[in-house]
């Protein structure tokens, strides 16, 4: 009696251990339940724009209470470091459940992006990986990464399968195609997952080999479509539409981040001709400005200008704080040739090189390109700054020249003292004189093209008409326009 008193009892136990086992598993396989889901479209090429987008979007995301944020990729991927800062910063979000959903295709930078979503779900026909890294050779030429850079995208990419669970081969045989990958099963457990061929090969005894990933090694990076991504468990789920995806999560629909105005103006003065025109005008409202000082009015122009296209290249991801600084110096470089130091040519020289680097830096965000996208923004900046450049050239010569004629523009020009006796007679009294069209007089330092000229007892700021003069060249003025006067050698008469 007491034996099957305490049998009764023993499996009174394992029943009981059973029900709660079985609780505890429909618990833990209980979805979660989604408040607020929001969508951000992840377009077009990886670079310093789009990663500031993402991340202004997911700033917006987390004010507006989401709980769920879905990355909604299409994209053929682009630059390295943007695409590994965005999959980090996706890891690092802890206000939210993040989901990568692949409608089309998801390559090279884009695939690592989804890496550091907590779920990737696929559309059927979309495609996903093949995240080789390509660089520039010596010759010019580009090429696949040496060793040591895919070692260290490798080593990124398995962090961040490990830190969301996923089997570390299988994101580490993207960026690498001699790795092959192993389907295998614990002997012990009976746990099933992929590991790299030399996993595999480090404790063969603990696993069983079930069969290898087709697309993986054999010199070519791993790309997988939809279904061979869920079938290695890449893919959490296969989804035809928003819809669809959202009654996943149990919503009814999802919010969609739209663009807003920032980002439409962030991304229209970006364009190739806003940029252009906001250097040339920007260039040429200073350069009336040295010209013509005191008004003020080319100097607040041409501040306006550049400080709209750092503003929006500072947003666009690819201005920063030693392109701002090198302008400034630039501009505080040439503003001393004109002012302090006229007929020296060092400040010039300095200060133009500034601003043609600053601006440089400003439109693409590095200087030595080495991949073929940073060499195609290259020449695209380089052609923008020749085209500016030509464009502001000639409108300098036309100032300079024509600057009293021009409608407005003269209208601004400072007018020199009138040259009747009783002026003169007052500037005499002050023992000055204003130079007046015909006055001789002589270069007091190299005129190259401005400089200092003396006329009888007054030495001032003058501009030499033609080529450079040395000093003591004798001069005439032809021409006085503002405060600015023009000279040429006597001998041109």
């Amino acid at each position: 009696m007491l034996r099957s008193l305490s049998h009764l009892w023993f499996l009174s136990l394992v029943v009981f251990g059973a029900v709660l086992s079985t609780a505890a598993a429909v618990a833990a396989k209980e979805p979660a339940v989604y408040k607020h889901g929001v969508i951000i479209p992840f377009e077009g090429e990886i670079g310093p724009g789009l990663e500031r987008y993402v991340f202004r979007k997911l700033d917006a995301a987390k004010e507006a209470g989401a709980d769920l944020v879905v990355l909604e990729i299409d994209s053929p991927g682009g630059r390295l470091y943007e695409s590994l800062e965005i999959a980090w910063r996706l890891q690092k979000l802890d206000w939210a459940h993040t989901v990568a959903y692949v409608p089309q295709r998801a390559i090279s930078g884009a695939a690592i992006v989804s890496l550091g979503c907590d779920e990737i779900i696929m559309a059927p026909h979309a495609r996903w990986g093949d995240a080789g890294v390509i660089i520039m050779g010596k010759d010019s030429l580009f090429q696949f990464a040496p060793e040591k850079i895919v070692s260290f995208v490798t080593d990124e990419l398995r962090a961040l399968a490990q830190a969301k669970s996923r089997p570390p081969a299988l994101a580490e045989a993207i960026a690498d195609k001699s790795l092959k990958v192993f389907h295998v099963r614990n002997v012990k457990t009976g746990q099933e997952t992929y590991l790299s061929a030399r996993e595999f090969q480090a404790s063969p005894d603990e696993w069983k080999k079930l069969g290898e990933v087709a697309s993986s090694g054999e010199g070519r990076f791993m790309a997988l479509t939809d279904k061979e991504a869920a079938q290695v468990g890449l893919a959490d789920a296969l989804v035809g539409d928003r819809e669809e995806l959202a009654a996943r999560f149990g919503l009814k629909e999802f919010e969609l981040l739209s663009p807003t105005w920032v980002d439409f103006s962030v991304a229209f003065l970006n364009s190739w001709l806003i940029t252009g025109l906001l250097l040339i005008v920007g260039l040429t409202a200073l350069y009336f400005e040295f010209m013509s000082p005191g008004h003020g009015i080319g100097g607040l122009v041409g501040g306006a200008c550049f400080l709209l296209l750092f503003w929006s290249h500072f947003l666009g991801g690819t201005a920063g704080w030693l392109s701002i600084v090198l302008f400034v110096l630039g501009v505080a470089c040439i503003a001393v040739e004109f002012f302090l130091l006229p007929g020296t040519v060092a400040p010039g020289l300095v200060g133009s090189a500034l601003i043609l680097a600053s601006i440089v830096m400003v439109c693409q965000g590095f200087l030595i390109p080495r991949t073929p996208s940073e060499l195609n923004t290259l020449a695209g900046t380089l052609a923008l700054v020749l085209v500016s450049g030509g464009v502001f050239v000639a409108a300098a010569i036309v100032i300079t020249r024509r600057m009293e004629s021009l409608p407005f523009l003269n209208r601004l020009m400072l007018a020199p003292p009138d040259t009747d006796s009783t002026d003169r007679n007052d500037s005499s009294a002050q023992g000055e004189k204003w130079p007046a069209v015909g006055d001789v007089g002589v270069a007091h330092t190299p005129l190259r093209p401005g400089g200092k000229g003396r006329f009888g007892e007054r030495t001032m700021d003058v501009m030499a008409m033609g080529d450079f003069l040395d000093r003591g060249t004798p001069v005439r003025v032809v021409r006085v326009s503002g405060n600015q006067v023009f000279v040429e050698t006597v001998e041109e008469q």
